[in-house]
């Protein structure tokens, strides 16, 4: 049975959880236990996983990370007018050996996923990001990964896997389903000229702590085209996380963070979403607060998706073809929801990965940017991704 791997939420969590308020999240989510069991999942949307593997970390000190104080600070918040159902299915121990670990949960994502059940990983280091990815191996013939940190993590794909070195593996190895690969609030200083550079040549996106700090919505269509979101708790500043915790003064604030991972709620295509580098601390209690708030506006974010994408009938959309030197684009508007999109063509006398005409979400900003005779550069990137 696949969920054998995972061991149920502890009973320190559960006895905090009989203090709670009867209206508080705890009582409403469906918990792992020893005496319950592992839920049912066939009305589950979003499941909750925390995964005790850090053995890849680079500063690895000998300690698996616990989620208990994480647990108990979530299941203290109140639900928002949610009708979805939530599952915490305890937590996945480190295996013999950290490629066993990455057995477990990529089998164990790999069932969720065939289930349209949201896994929400709490980690752990961020390499555990490349189970999840080859998680989607059967299930996702493209996949888009975008990564919330401080660094690109892209690393020696000849080198083993470590957790600020392991995107390199994603893009060689077979099979080859990455399609787009993005980086939200990624730090100069923190990242090579060589890695910059190979960002730019492999056409993926970068945007600056500064870029989101500046237009926190800049986020939002990124976010919109992901199947796979990664946090880094590094890409949080120091002054909003605990002392041990703490990597860089600059970063997201509390805030940003949180708007960040409700941006990835609301998408639809988003159906998995994780939150790494978690490092407890007995008197830490700023952490795990802020990753259980992360969580409640991926939550809540996931709650108010709505189905805007399909262009199927033309009163739910608004078409838009604007000539920018020898290229029509082709922009369409929600008229439910405002969202805006691109069309990528498909070239069918080249070997186009995207075999269909694709829709890339985009910004307003980008149709007016095209009035004015340039070209988007979320699309230049697509589209270039797309015939090679």
């Amino acid at each position: 049975m696949t969920f054998n791997f995972l061991s149920p939420v502890s009973d320190e969590v559960l006895a905090h959880k009989e203090l709670l308020s009867e209206q508080a999240l705890g009582n409403y989510i469906h918990i792992h236990s020893k005496q319950e069991g592992i839920p049912e999942l066939n009305e589950i949307k979003l499941a909750i996983i925390g995964v005790s593997e850090s053995r890849n970390d680079v500063n690895y000190l000998g300690e698996a990370p616990k989620f208990t104080n994480v647990r108990k600070a979530l299941y203290s918040l109140f639900p928002g007018n949610w009708h979805l159902k939530i599952a915490d299915l305890g937590d996945l121990n480190q295996g013999d050996t950290v490629e066993d670990t990455y057995f477990a949960l990529k089998t164990i994502i790999g069932v969720l996923l065939e289930r349209k059940v949201i896994p929400i990983i709490i980690g752990g280091s961020q390499d555990l990001t490349y189970a999840v990815y080859r998680a989607y191996d059967s299930y996702h013939p493209m996949v888009n990964i975008v990564n919330v940190d401080c660094n690109f993590d892209l690393g020696d794909s000849e080198q083993p896997i470590k957790n600020n070195k392991y995107v390199g593996k994603i893009i060689v190895e077979q099979p080859y389903n990455l399609f787009n690969y993005s980086t939200v609030g990624y730090q100069t200083y923190f990242n090579s000229q060589e890695e910059i550079d190979l960002m730019e040549k492999l056409y993926f996106e970068a945007y600056r702590l500064g870029e989101i700090n500046n237009q926190i919505g800049l986020v939002e269509p990124v976010m919109r085209d992901a199947h796979i979101v990664s946090v880094d708790l590094k890409s949080v500043r120091a002054s909003d996380v605990g002392n041990r915790q703490a990597f860089s003064p600059n970063g997201f604030t509390g805030k940003e963070i949180c708007a960040i991972t409700r941006y990835a709620g609301i998408s639809n295509k988003v159906s998995s979403f994780g939150i790494f580098e978690y490092k407890p601390e007995t008197r830490d209690e700023v952490t795990p607060m802020l990753i259980a708030q992360m969580l409640w506006y991926f939550i809540e974010g996931v709650n108010c998706r709505v189905e805007d994408d399909h262009f199927k009938d033309e009163k739910d959309f608004q078409k838009y073809n604007v000539m920018v030197e020898d290229e029509e684009l082709i922009f369409y508007k929600s008229t439910n929801t405002g969202r805006w999109w691109i069309e990528i063509p498909f070239l069918p006398e080249i070997n186009n990965k995207l075999k269909k005409h694709t829709l890339l979400p985009c910004m307003h900003e980008d149709y007016v940017e095209a009035s004015h005779g340039k070209i988007p550069e979320r699309w230049y990137k697509a589209y270039k991704k797309s015939i090679f």
